[in-house]
């Protein structure tokens, strides 16, 4: 593994427990010492990466795939932490509202996606961004962002809370369902129609 995978790997687990952390508080889940989180994500961010190189050297697609998989975690935290931001503002976690944060959510996660994927996931540094490979990734994020917003709504305003989850929490769990399968989308659509070499 690369000096700056290493480095890079370390700075997005320190981000993912520092979102983590203000997500349980958000919603009301503390766990005793969740601020270790921020302590204990960089070396496993680190180990995952180290354990993807080794399996990476016979198959590129696994080790970008691991880079992807850690840049979709963070773009989550930021989906869903930037979400709960709103929900604690406004104390609004479900309507019409709640689609419109989700939207802005996820539009800054995405943002934050395609810098962390175009410069490291798939190494495209050299190249500016074309006017193309950008309208490319437009289509593939409005796609995602469709699939994403379309998840969690259904989710959060179709389903509802379940199990007696309170309506903030439920709130998160349609986001994490929405970026399972937006992350899906995501991957495939940047790593074959976006910045494909």
């Amino acid at each position: 593994m690369k000096k700056l995978d290493a480095i890079l790997a370390a700075l997005i687990g320190f981000l993912n427990g520092v979102f983590f952390f203000f997500i349980l508080k958000q919603i009301g889940r503390e766990i005793p010492y969740s601020w270790i989180l921020i302590i204990v994500f960089p070396p496993l961010a680190l180990l995952g990466m180290f354990i993807a190189s080794i399996v990476g050297k016979k198959l590129l697609i696994i080790y970008q795939a691991a880079k992807f998989f850690l840049v979709g975690t963070l773009n989550t935290f930021i989906d869903i932490g930037i979400l709960n931001l709103f929900i604690w503002l406004t104390k609004i976690a479900k309507g019409s509202l709640y689609a419109v944060f989700k939207a802005i959510s996820f539009l800054a996660a995405t943002t934050n996606s395609y810098l962390w994927n175009k410069f490291w996931t798939f190494e495209k540094r050299k190249e500016a961004a074309r006017p193309r490979e950008f309208l490319k990734f437009l289509v593939v994020t409005g796609i995602g962002l469709l699939i994403n917003v379309g998840v969690a709504s259904f989710v959060v305003n179709i389903i509802g809370p379940k199990f007696g989850i309170s309506e903030k929490l439920w709130a998160s769990v349609g986001a994490i369902v929405a970026a399972f399968f937006a992350f899906l989308w995501n991957f495939l659509g940047s790593k074959f129609a976006v910045f494909k070499k």
